[in-house]
């Protein structure tokens, strides 16, 4: 039974669905996961949806205090028509060793297999994702495209296609589950369940991430926040002004007058800013050499990008990574 089946609305077999908690997940991917359709079943009054938790050694605990207690063990291979990896922190340290036969058993076994927030990582870790389109939370996207440059990653909240499915984290779970009820049930019946958690605002699968500057970018032209989320899909082969301008629709002369007006910075000014900040979750969060750092982010040498750093951070890479290492307070 695919993901992408469509309506379920005569079918008496509940839609299977296998959670599992990687240690240290967040607390609110999973809840937005697993409460849309725990609702879902209530406002049914029939069992829509059965869910199973996995975990390690029978409980899970989450990046805060929050803990899952587990239905079935990892190793296990029930019939599922739905299994999603949850993971936080940072996936890329889990050791996958011990669970990646049992995943791809997994994915052999089940019609659909995604990941949720840090999830991707892990499926991409095992090899469950290879060439294929995912989306994962933005803080992990930068280094999951420099590690693994045969995916292509989507700055979107969810994505859908065939065997698989990949979510932001977050409260992004929530719109997922509108979709995925949506096309079970019938828009109607999906509108209920997200009226049951007042998300009154569901968003589609396409819209953007709000990313690191979303904040500063809430009130700012059209062209502004257009422009920078091209800058955060361009990293590693940073566009010229004249780029940025036809891309947006604007002239360079304008888009940069809007940039100082709205931003305070010119915009190639802005931009060498959100690459810098992405260089510095991988410096902080990888093992990478600084000069794949340097290059995933778009700064021709690694000299080059240690001194652009330094002046932005007021420390240089290789000494907040040492820092980040000896286990000192992280600067701001």
């Amino acid at each position: 039974m695919q993901i992408l089946a469509g309506s379920m609305q005569n079918s008496d077999t509940p839609f299977r669905v296998g959670l599992w908690a990687v240690p240290g997940f967040a607390m609110m991917s999973y809840a937005s996961a697993v409460e849309p359709l725990r609702a879902a079943n209530l406002l049914a009054e029939q069992e829509l949806y059965r869910v199973s938790h996995f975990t390690d050694e029978g409980v899970s605990q989450s990046s805060g205090a929050g803990l899952v207690t587990g239905t079935h063990a990892i190793g296990d291979v029930p019939d599922l028509d739905l299994f999603l990896v949850i993971a936080g922190g940072d996936p890329f340290a889990f050791d996958i060793a011990p669970a990646q036969d049992w995943l791809c058993g997994l994915a052999g076994n089940v019609d659909v297999i995604g990941g949720v927030s840090g999830g991707a990582v892990i499926l991409a870790r095992a090899g469950l994702m290879s060439g294929r389109r995912l989306t994962v939370h933005w803080e992990h996207a930068a280094r999951l495209a420099e590690e693994y440059p045969d995916l292509t990653i989507k700055r979107r909240l969810f994505f859908m296609e065939a065997d698989r499915v990949t979510c932001g984290g977050g409260t992004a779970p929530m719109d997922l589950m509108h979709a995925l009820i949506a096309l079970h049930h019938g828009r109607p019946f999906a509108r209920r369940v997200s009226d049951w958690f007042l998300h009154t605002e569901v968003r589609a699968a396409a819209d953007p991430q709000r990313g690191p500057f979303a904040a500063t970018l809430a009130a700012a032209p059209p062209a502004v926040a257009a422009a920078v989320e091209i800058m955060e899909d361009h990293l590693a082969d940073p566009l010229a002004l004249p780029q940025l301008g036809m891309m947006t629709g604007t002239s360079p002369r304008h888009l940069n007058r809007l940039f100082q007006t709205t931003l305070g910075k010119s915009t190639m000014d802005y931009y060498r800013q959100v690459r810098l900040h992405f260089a510095r979750q991988l410096v902080r969060t990888s093992a990478l050499p600084f000069r794949d750092v340097a290059e995933a982010t778009g700064f021709s040498s690694a000299a080059h990008f240690s001194n652009l750093y330094a002046k932005a951070f007021g420390i240089r890479p290789q000494i907040e990574r040492q820092a980040r290492l000896d286990g000192l307070p992280e600067q701001t």
